[in-house]
């Protein structure tokens, strides 16, 4: 079969889909082609048991300030289904002595949490937050929506102003020795650098030390996705096919085509080809330029950056989904009640040193002492199980590689889900009642699922080695177009990263737009 497109955009996870809805509204006739059955890429939302009506969100289900973002607006997503939930209590850690901080969307709120631990931080964090506003609002929040500048460039426009070289001298730490110069507590520097998401940058990593203070001056916080996260895939998808675009599922690329120095259209594994002027790929650096261009069409240079592109040691996630008859009851509760009104919850974490434990661990590829995060889904969104019934998920960083193999994971995940269960309940001892059946997702298993997360890294590549901004995925591709005509680059190894912030498809719609010169 050959059929002909405008433009073909490759993955259906929520960049593509993005991509694909704007190229629709300007007028061309797209195509995704996605490997799996299902599309939505990490916004996958599974019934276990089947056809019990207990739903899990695998992948992904803190979505921050997804609200915000300028495609969620302009795609009219609330009203094709996307709606989200943003619980006052957004985050709370649950120490192990029974102390907690509490991270509310009231900032006076927040600080008086942090105050009752140290009085001395709390004033810190204030100031911070103060300084830091504009910041946020007028450099950062701007920069993360529209193509990267060139370094040079983007540091001689930030040293033309107070708030820009602010930013600049504050960068130059990592998040590690920013937390450590500026507070005191343990447990308040402990709560800060996970608040800031281990899950995202290395802490010891120079060039980020402005997370931290980004962080308590955004005013964007954790949601969830009201039925479940897919729930923002299927309105993306209606949105694409309300401008004409197809999606096919169980459609997997075998080869971008090439003639006369420009792509022309993707052949299937399944023989069919597909024609194209425009090839827009949402997948990471190695399946693009490694495994469906022939190595002919790729410069020396492109192929080394590509095989050299790095993934975070730190990324892979292990997570338990457990079905209850009842919510988690935290025994902090009992003194401070509305803990378990919080849509995300830590636990086990009170002191820095504990980040280090976990590096060592991954580095050994051994199990570090849990670090818990998760939520109770059905407390804020009871139609994602049975009436009067729960589900609720913890997750835990531990490493790809178990023992120096990442197969082990198959024998061991299941011993470990139920070590972190008991772990849980030592925080939450009504889940001994209340548990049902669960299961386990492991690093393994989420490489298995989403092939384009190498390694289980669920941000498609780490901030390391000069990947960031224009020089992400790397050196020459970090403008969201590819070497050769035709060819762009739409996913989360692109500016500004991953998660779901869905901002590397609206930015590289954005240069489609200019390059094509449509309105």
């Amino acid at each position: 079969m050959t059929n002909s497109y405008d433009a073909i955009v490759l993955g259906a996870g929520h960049n593509g889909l993005i991509l694909q809805a704007y190229l629709g509204q300007l007028g061309l006739r797209t195509i995704c082609l996605e490997r799996r059955a299902t599309l939505g890429g990490g916004l996958t939302t599974t019934e276990f048991p089947a056809a019990s009506g207990f739903w899990h969100n695998i992948h992904s289900f803190f979505h921050r300030g997804v609200t915000e973002q300028p495609w969620y607006q302009e795609l009219g997503l609330q009203q094709r289904g996307a709606r989200y939930i943003e619980p006052d209590l957004n985050v709370a850690l649950i120490c192990p002595n029974g102390r907690s901080v509490q991270w509310w969307k009231d900032t006076d709120r927040t600080i008086s949490s942090f105050a009752e631990i140290s009085p001395q931080d709390a004033a810190t964090l204030h100031s911070w937050q103060e300084r830091f506003q504009s910041i946020v609002q007028e450099i950062l929040i701007p920069e993360s929506q529209q193509p990267p500048l060139p370094p040079d460039v983007r540091r001689r426009q930030l040293e033309k102003t107070d708030d820009g070289r602010l930013l600049l001298s504050t960068s130059q730490l990592s998040p590690l020795e920013f937390v450590e110069r500026e507070f005191e507590h343990p447990t308040v520097k402990a709560a800060l650098l996970f608040f800031n998401g281990l899950r995202e940058v290395d802490l010891r990593l120079p060039g980020f030390g402005h997370h931290i203070p980004a962080l308590l001056a955004a005013e964007r916080f954790a949601q969830m996705c009201v039925g479940g996260s897919q729930q923002l895939a299927c309105a993306l998808a209606r949105t694409v096919r309300e401008t004409g675009g197809n999606i096919e599922l169980n459609a997997a690329p075998r080869q971008i085509c090439v003639e006369a120095g420009r792509v022309t259209g993707v052949e299937t594994e399944s023989g069919d080809l597909l024609r194209a002027g425009l090839v827009v790929s949402s997948l990471n650096p190695q399946q693009t330029f490694l495994e469906l261009l022939d190595a002919r069409y790729v410069p020396q240079q492109w192929r080394q950056q590509a095989e050299q592109y790095h993934y975070n040691l730190l990324a892979p996630l292990f997570a338990l989904y457990v079905n209850l008859d009842a919510p988690p009851h935290y025994q902090a509760a009992e003194h401070t009640p509305h803990l378990d009104e919080a849509l995300m919850v830590i636990l086990g974490l009170d002191r820095v040193e504990q980040f280090h434990e976990i590096l060592l661990h991954h580095e050994k590829g051994t199990f570090p002492p849990s670090v818990l995060w998760g939520s109770c889904p059905t407390r804020f969104d009871p139609s994602q199980a049975p009436p009067g019934q729960h589900t609720a998920f913890m997750w835990e960083k531990l490493p790809y590689k178990l023992h120096a193999e990442a197969g082990h994971w198959d024998q061991l995940k299941r011993d470990h889900g139920q070590k972190l269960l008991k772990t849980w309940q030592q925080y939450a001892p009504n889940l001994a009642a209340s548990a049902g059946d669960w299961f386990t997702q492991s690093p393994l298993d989420t490489e298995r699922t989403l092939v384009n997360m190498r390694y289980g890294d669920l941000l498609v590549g780490s901030f390391d080695r000069g990947q960031i901004g224009y020089h992400r995925p790397f050196p020459g591709a970090g403008h969201y177009r590819g070497h050769l005509p035709g060819l762009y680059l739409c996913g989360s190894s692109c500016h500004p990263g991953g998660n779901i912030t869905g901002l590397p498809g609206y930015n590289c719609a954005q240069v489609l737009r200019a390059d094509l010169r449509l309105n």
